[in-house]
C-alpha cells in the first residue's frame, strides 16, 4: 500500500477526473500514474478537479454515481483509507 498526504477523497476527486475508465481495467500502476500526473496538474488549478466532478455530477448523475463508486473503491484498494 503506497501513503500520500492527501485524503481518500481528494484521490478520488482525481481518478474520477482522468481519462481512466472501469471498463478497461486499468492496472494499479496506470491507476497511480494517472492520479500522479493529475495531482501534478492540478495542484496548479485545482478548481479544474473541482469544477469537473461538479459538471458530471449535474450532467450525468447516474453515471457520475457509479464513476465515483469506482474511483473511490479502486483508490481506498490501492492506497488504503487515509485522511489528510
Amino acid at each position: 500500500m503506497t501513503t500520500t498526504t492527501h485524503s481518500t477523497a481528494d484521490l478520488a476527486e482525481v481518478l474520477f477526473a482522468s481519462t481512466l475508465q472501469a471498463s478497461e481495467a486499468p492496472t494499479a500502476a496506470q491507476i497511480r500514474l494517472a492520479i500522479d500526473q493529475g495531482l501534478r496538474i492540478l495542484n496548479e488549478d485545482c478548481m479544474a478537479c473541482i469544477s469537473c466532478v461538479a459538471q458530471e455530477a449535474g450532467d450525468h448523475p447516474d453515471a457520475f454515481a457509479r464513476r465515483m463508486h469506482w474511483a473511490l473503491r479502486t483508490v481506498q484498494s490501492l492506497y488504503g483509507s487515509q485522511t489528510a
